[in-house]
């Protein structure tokens, strides 16, 4: 079987499998959202926490709340990052582990985490002890995907309620979602991964003999349950430095099929929630053509770059294979980057900084869509949602009539909150870079010319649309770098939530119009394409500029 062949049948067996989980993930995730009745362990987290469950909450104190729980989630993991060292020191570092988590890593780290970017400006096995790593990160991967899922729902809520102030509870929301969707399927995930051969213990490692008959010492620790999440949840990051191309993160074929799927199956199952909670499956149906029909191309893009293997070295040896491990290959690499580009996931399989130009550029590209073929946990949903809006708004302008989607006319209030979420994380890439690149700071990259200018437009992109991944060949962990970029990670998930929440509670208190002839129908092929071209319109004339200067003029 040829490399090409294999790697076709590797994304069709994945888009079967995504398609089965559409439907019957989508229903479990509607139920658990919609559900009445709150069970046992939950009414005892409402308890604790203080909440009245049946007490719903207005866009501002939904807002107030995600913002709370996150400052407060902010403020833990940066006092547990600085203070790790005090308390059950495993693996057993021959230097403090305190002294290595310096205040502006710390701060990087825990706005990374709470975030649901995941960048790291470290080396994970030989940086955070085992109990930072399961109480800290571990912890967060799993609540600030919860986050996303929630916000999500409650713009949904705004789309489906009538002349209402309410949007849900964030607290009910956040626990039902963390116990009865992520904690489960990270539990099956998790044994699945250990059967495939992926670490899981509470060692201080081992000293293993290479073939060379030198003594290498190999980390051990709880790797399979955050590998598990980290792709579940759309967090990204890592247990090891080199990710999920260590093969203790991700040791098969069959296991990076897993993981993959792992990355989407929430994303590309949300539009099934959103139809059936809007009353009309069309409009998931509608949703869920359009994140396909990016993902789709993205993937083809990026196989049919990795797999020319443009370039003098590639050319001669007969693959791009730089940068990849040898058990993927160039096409189940390029396919876990575009899948974890096209997400907020960021985990990584192979070197992106070692893609060819035009195949590296495919990963930036996909993150610049704002992540939403399909995008992050909740994060996809609420940012395609976004983009339907605008969408609808453009085609009103057109026919000249006031525009509507699902029944809620498309005014000023709501076109300012979709525009400032959509102009939000362009801003902070485009000052970022430029920034990076007035100051000097630039300077810290290992490459020159187009090829360093990307490493800059990568790694600012990749923080302020909370990704995660990094093209690498770059130092970030100096006080700029992590300063900067934890402002970036930080304004570009919070600021983007308060517009979402504004935009779902002004849908929320609109009386339905009822639709006439000149409504225009968003189940369509005609509107599918239509969000396509706004998607990819709006992005190219944000981005083309920077693109042009960095893989467009290396590639070509």
């Amino acid at each position: 079987m040829s490399t090409t062949t294999a790697g076709v049948l590797f994304i069709l067996s994945l888009l079967a499998a995504l398609a089965v989980a559409y439907r019957y993930l989508g229903d479990y995730m509607f139920r658990v959202v919609a559900a009445d009745r709150h069970g046992r362990v939950e009414r005892g987290v409402y308890k604790v926490l203080g909440v009245d469950p049946h007490a719903e909450q207005s866009w501002g104190v939904y807002a107030r709340s995600v913002l709370a729980f996150s400052l407060i989630s902010l403020l833990f993991l940066y006092a547990f990052l600085r203070l790790q060292d005090l308390v059950f020191k495993v693996p057993d570092f021959a230097t403090s582990i305190d002294e290595r988590v310096f205040p502006h890593l710390a701060w990087n780290t825990a706005v990374s985490f709470v975030a649901n970017t995941n960048w790291q400006a470290y080396s994970g096995e030989s940086t955070m002890t085992h109990f930072v790593q399961m109480a800290g990160l571990a912890v967060q991967n799993f609540v600030s995907a919860a986050v996303g899922i929630a916000v999500a729902v409650a713009l949904v809520r705004g789309f489906a309620r009538r002349k209402s102030e309410q949007l849900g509870n964030f607290w009910v929301d956040l626990t039902r979602i963390t116990l009865r969707i992520l904690l489960p399927i990270a539990v099956i995930g998790a044994i699945l991964l250990i059967i495939g051969g992926v670490v899981q213990n509470l060692g201080d490692g081992t000293m293993l003999t290479t073939l060379t008959g030198a003594q290498q010492h190999v980390t051990g620790g709880p790797v399979a349950s955050q590998e598990v999440i980290k792709e579940l949840g759309t967090n990204g990051g890592g247990f090891y430095n080199v990710n999920s191309a260590h093969p203790f993160e991700n040791p098969t074929t069959w296991t990076n099929w897993l993981e993959i799927f792992l990355i989407f199956c929430i994303p590309f199952a949300l539009p099934r929630v959103f139809g059936r909670m809007v009353g009309d499956n069309r409009q998931g149906y509608a949703i869920l053509a359009v994140m396909a029909i990016l993902a789709i191309g993205s993937i083809a893009l990026t196989n049919v770059f990795e797999l020319g293997g443009a370039g003098t070295v590639p050319q001669a040896v007969g693959a791009a294979m730089e940068g990849k491990e040898i058990r993927f290959g160039v096409s189940d690499s390029a396919t876990f980057a575009a899948a974890t580009t096209l997400t907020s996931t960021g985990a990584v399989n192979s070197f992106h900084d070692s893609y060819t130009a035009l195949g590296g550029m495919m990963p930036i590209i996909n993150m610049m869509l704002g992540e939403v073929a399909p995008g992050g946990v909740g994060a996809g949903l609420y940012g395609m949602l976004i983009i339907a809006v605008i969408t609808v708004f453009v085609a009103g302008l057109m026919v000249g009539r006031t525009p509507e989607y699902l029944g809620k006319k498309i005014g000023a209030r709501e076109i300012k909150f979709a525009s400032m979420y959509f102009l939000t994380t362009p801003a902070l890439v485009l000052i970022g870079v430029a920034a990076a690149m007035a100051t000097g700071n630039w300077k810290t990259q290992l490459n020159v010319g187009p090829h360093g200018f990307s490493e800059v437009v990568y790694a600012f992109t990749s923080a302020a649309n909370n990704n995660g991944s990094a093209f690498a060949g770059i130092t970030v962990n100096t006080p700029w770098w992590d300063t900067a970029l934890g402002l970036a990670m930080l304004l570009g998930r919070f600021l983007p939530i308060i517009f979402v929440l504004g935009l779902a509670g002004s849908l929320a208190r609109q009386k339905p119009v009822p639709a006439s002839t000149g409504t225009l129908p968003t189940h369509r092929p005609l509107f599918i394409g239509m969000v396509v071209g706004v998607v990819v319109v709006l992005i190219a004339l944000t981005f083309l500029p920077a693109l042009a200067l960095g893989p467009l003029a290396e590639g070509l």
